[in-house]
């Protein structure tokens, strides 16, 4: 039974992450639609809210509710994996994914009904957080209680950060050209 439960989470762990990550790109491109003509606007906002709609009700939200149901069930059916500590981490790390879920759908919602005032080179930067959360959550699992999860957890966001700042200084130097 353990088994089979680890699995699904697995495949619905993927799903979700395949939706969060889609889900940003959409916003990306939904944020571009600003500085297109008004009937390129007028083609392309209709589009991309009816495919975000699609994903995330479609796919996203059904994934989140899956893993979020069968991630207890395994603690439930192995509840010796509460007491270990890179677990506790690895919670922590995936409340953190929850509410990155959340403002996902919060950004959702005012692009649905037009109030997004995010640009696209944020949607691009909050696209990097959910592969932080993903690389992250993966170390802990399969190094498990080495010592080695905690430095390549924190390099790894260390590299996050300084991406992050490239992303920034990048722009900068495209906006002054």
């Amino acid at each position: 039974m353990y088994q089979t439960v680890l699995a699904l989470h697995i495949i619905f762990i993927v799903t979700w992450f395949a939706g969060l990550f889609y889900i940003v790109r959409l916003f990306v491109y939904h944020s571009e639609t600003k500085t297109k003509t008004p009937t390129e606007q007028e083609i392309l906002i209709p589009q991309f809210n009816l495919m975000a709609k699609r994903l995330w009700f479609g796919i996203t939200w059904p994934s989140f509710i899956l893993t979020i149901i069968l991630g207890p069930t395994l603690l439930y059916l192995n509840p010796a994996l509460l007491s270990a500590s890179f677990m506790h981490v690895k919670l922590t790390l995936v409340l953190g994914l929850i509410i990155y879920h959340f403002l996902c759908h919060r950004f959702f919602k005012q692009q649905q009904i037009g109030s997004d005032t995010n640009t696209s080179n944020f949607y691009r930067i909050w696209n990097e957080l959910a592969t932080l959360f993903l690389v992250s959550i993966v170390f802990i699992i399969i190094l498990k209680n080495n010592v080695n999860w905690i430095y390549g957890t924190l390099g790894f966001i260390l590299f996050g950060v300084i991406l992050m700042m490239a992303i920034k200084v990048y722009k900068k130097i495209r906006e002054k050209v």
